[in-house]
């Protein structure tokens, strides 16, 4: 987390708000309840990964617990009815390894393995039976802010502060590099906040967002460009595909969320958030976007293109204090959204049919 007298700089070193900052995942603490109401809808769309967020650091030195990667478990004392047993979301295991704040965590489909990126620089691959690393993955020269795992968890995909993004086996070896010194011209010319698989096996592709202002769509058999998305007026901080594969959305500095059409490369619509965008995500069994704001958590229906949920938590803070989501995911149902905060909490939302609320 950030430390007093940290600096904070942009890619062109100039210093930036401290509003901009994103803090680091930490266990889950924080239950309450929420209510508000929920249009019934549903898709053929099928489970994606969650988006991830993006620090801005310089010459800060973070806590042990930053460090870690913690696996909450989220036991069946949950009681249904906005109160939760003194066990729930407690935290059953702690993976240390990595020397720098962990940035970003994702787990695979079949829910074995965790990997994580972190400003040490590095990618881990944790066996989550055991909490030991598996493989370490080293080739960044600065930090990881984002990982993904393909469809299949056959292939792993990173973004950095170097401006590149590194296409990776589960041995840890890098197969290619996008951008920079060694990976040609068509890459990212800033930052690269944000990389994500398209679980579309029928064209598999990779779509990075970037300080640059710009959504990228790369090949994913070979890491050629297919196609490069400009609209943004600021840095992009996310981008999420959809479940089926046919849509991006991105969002950052400017609060407005771009969708996109992946197969054809153009632009569809916007919807404004009216905020910094710091997350995005599809759910996976309705046709909702969700997106993580400096003032709070929105659900639009993409077919009426209207926000369905503006989740706040119920939490007294002062003037000073920043509160707001910067992570996000989705239950594998749909059911159930995971929204990380920068007080360090966890808050978890319940979503049923005409219902929603803290689980």
């Amino acid at each position: 987390m950030a430390t007093n007298g940290q600096l904070h700089l942009d890619p062109n070193g100039k210093e930036v708000d401290q509003k901009a900052l994103i803090e680091t995942v930490c266990p889950a603490k924080y239950i309450a309840s929420f209510k508000t109401a929920v249009p019934k809808h549903n898709s053929n769309w099928i489970p994606t990964a969650p988006a991830p967020y993006v620090p801005i650091k310089k010459g800060c030195n973070p806590r042990p617990e930053d460090r870690a990667t913690y696996t909450p478990g989220m036991s069946s004392t949950s009681r249904g009815d906005g109160t939760v047993g003194p066990d729930y979301a407690v935290p059953f295991r702690r993976l240390t390894g990595h020397g720098h704040f962990v940035q970003d965590v994702v787990i695979s489909s079949d829910g074995q393995f965790a990997l994580s990126g972190s400003w040490d620089g590095e990618l881990r691959l944790w066996d989550l039976s055991t909490g030991l690393t598996t493989r370490r993955f080293v080739g960044h020269s600065k930090d990881v802010i984002s990982v993904a795992f393909s469809v299949d968890n056959r292939q792993i995909v990173s973004a950095s502060r170097d401006n590149t993004i590194k296409l990776w086996n589960t041995l840890g070896e890098c197969k290619y590099t996008i951008g920079g010194d060694m990976g040609g011209g068509e890459g990212h010319t800033g930052w690269v906040s944000c990389v994500r698989f398209s679980p579309n096996i029928q064209q598999p592709t990779i779509v990075s967002g970037s300080w640059d202002k710009t959504v990228k769509v790369w090949n994913l058999t070979n890491c050629k460009l297919r196609s490069t998305l400009a609209g943004h007026g600021g840095y992009v901080n996310a981008v999420a595909v959809s479940p089926d594969g046919s849509l991006c959305a991105s969002g950052g500095k400017d609060g407005v969320t771009l969708l996109w059409d992946l197969s054809e490369g153009k632009r569809l619509y916007q919807l404004e958030a009216g905020s910094i965008i710091h997350a995005l995500c599809f759910s996976p069994n309705r046709y909702w976007l969700c997106a993580a704001t400096e003032e709070s958590v929105k659900i639009w229906d993409l077919e009426s293109k209207h926000v369905v949920q503006d989740l706040k938590p119920e939490v007294q803070v002062s003037k000073n204090q920043m509160l707001y989501c910067t992570s996000l995911s989705w239950s594998a149902d749909g059911s159930t959204l995971y929204t990380g905060y920068t007080d360090g909490t966890i808050r978890v939302f319940k979503i049923q049919a005409g219902f929603a609320g803290y689980a």
